[in-house]
């Protein structure tokens, strides 16, 4: 398929009820941008790099087993951030992996927010079933 990066905008979800409920101001969410987020179609769901997870504050919520090519291990899970790609955004609990492996956007968060590979374009394009335009399935 080749290597698709994209940039995501990443946003502790806890402070962004907080700010909306006029707890704290905006300005003060934690969030972090990255501009080289890996996507990896092989994976489940979001992972982020140790040192992501503490500047965005994240609580720990639960361990998971997990398949890796080095067999199966247990992953410490986060909850819960708001992913945001190209305009389109997901909730999602964030997975921890090592702080030298970039951000990893797996299949889930791709299908909430209905982006499909171009894997010719080397790029994420609106799936092509719903026009392209985002869209959820709901049957």
């Amino acid at each position: 398929m080749g290597k698709v990066t994209v940039s995501a905008a990443i946003e502790n979800l806890g402070d962004l009820m907080d700010a909306d409920r006029g707890r704290m101001p905006n300005d003060q969410v934690r969030r972090i941008n990255v501009t080289d987020a890996l996507i990896d179609t092989g994976a489940s769901t979001l992972m982020l790099p140790r040192r992501f997870i503490r500047q965005l504050g994240l609580t720990h919520v639960r361990d998971r087993p997990a398949r890796t090519v080095a067999g199966t291990v247990t992953i410490p899970f986060y909850g819960t951030v708001r992913l945001t790609i190209q305009g389109r955004d997901c909730t999602v609990d964030v997975g921890e992996i090592r702080d030298e492996f970039p951000v990893l956007i797996g299949q889930v968060p791709l299908e909430l927010m209905d982006w499909v590979v171009d894997p010719n374009g080397q790029r994420l394009i609106g799936n092509p079933e719903h026009g392209g335009e985002q869209m959820i399935d709901v049957f």
